[in-house]
């Protein structure tokens, strides 16, 4: 089996919050021992609502953050501080918005070539516009779009241009954070499309984070579903969208909509507060909500559980739970 470029265990960030004279400072809990592999030609899906963790963990595997606790592998060796400049060059990121991510007074040949610039000295400039050319070659956008400036391109252009940079140092991960929510949906489906062809051509790993669930059945080959900082279901994407174990993955499926007129439109609509990030919650963070909910729920906090297809639930939905009429 091929060995995956990068490891997570027990990954975590905290953040000291508030505080002052009269005031102690709270701990908010933004990512709390999360694991996953990144594999060469396979993505990675990372779903769940605003607030989860998902963006947070992608500052970390960008080496963006520094993990308050766990650790992260890169290539077999400890993604640690002081080798981030060493090791950015092989994981980049693909922001949300591909306008507010491109510097609006430099030309793209100029925005493509920085990276080049910044990590490899010693390359010439005629080296570095070659490589500049070809890889906006590979991303599907034509010679004459070298010289031109962002603000002269479409949306899904702007994000192919991204795309573009992402590229520029060869990296062996790519994390793409909401890389086509910003798009209008006829244009989604091409960046989509260059996304796997890409990622076919070039071996790379993808990390994709999305509230979209639409989109990852698209591109996913592994989930991981998270809620308040915690992984609460991991497994193939064919196990999660066809038997979801977690209440809360049976709810965010159930709110996805279905270009099937004639399919069950049953929809979960979940109640209850959202537990704040900062509570220390001894049970599970997702029982104020939860349809299922018990005694233990409230006192215990399940483990993340099951093998390749795994739930962090004490009832989880195939062990003889009943779902939410």
């Amino acid at each position: 089996m091929t060995e995956p470029v990068m490891t997570a265990t027990a990954l975590a960030r905290h953040y000291e919050v508030g505080g002052g004279v009269f005031a102690k400072a709270q701990t908010l809990r933004a990512v709390q021992k999360v694991d996953f592999n990144l594999y060469p030609g396979k993505t990675l899906a990372v779903v769940g609502e605003s607030g989860c963790g998902k963006s947070t963990l992608a500052r970390m595997v960008t080496m963006i953050e520094e993990p308050t606790s766990g650790e992260l592998m890169l290539d077999g060796q400890p993604v640690v501080p002081a080798r981030w400049p060493d090791l950015r060059t092989s994981v980049q990121i693909v922001f949300q918005d591909p306008y507010g991510s491109l510097n609006p007074r430099q030309r793209i040949g100029t925005i493509l070539m920085e990276p080049l610039v910044i990590n490899r000295p010693d390359l010439s400039t005629a080296d570095r516009e070659a490589k500049a050319r070809d890889i906006l070659r590979l991303v599907g956008l034509r010679p004459e779009h070298f010289d031109r400036y962002p603000h002269m391109f479409s949306g899904g252009q702007r994000q192919r241009i991204a795309v573009a940079r992402a590229l520029m140092l060869d990296p062996k991960v790519l994390v793409l954070d909401e890389p086509v929510s910003a798009l209008d949906v006829s244009i989604q489906s091409s960046i989509l499309n260059l996304l796997v062809d890409l990622q076919d051509r070039l071996g790379l790993a993808y990390m994709f984070i999305s509230h979209d669930l639409s989109v990852v059945r698209h591109v996913a080959d592994d989930i991981i579903v998270m809620y308040l900082g915690r992984a609460v279901e991991t497994g193939s994407k064919e196990s999660v969208f066809a038997a979801p174990r977690h209440p809360y993955t049976k709810a965010l499926l159930s709110a996805t909509p279905r270009a099937d007129p004639g399919g069950n439109k049953d929809r979960i609509k979940l109640t209850g507060e959202l537990p704040s990030p900062m509570a220390n919650l001894p049970g599970c963070p997702f029982a104020p909500r939860c349809w299922l909910v018990q005694d233990v729920c409230h006192a215990q906090q399940p483990p993340l559980a099951g093998g390749a297809h795994a739930a962090a639930c004490h009832f989880p939905l195939d062990s003889g739970a009943q779902d939410q009429t």
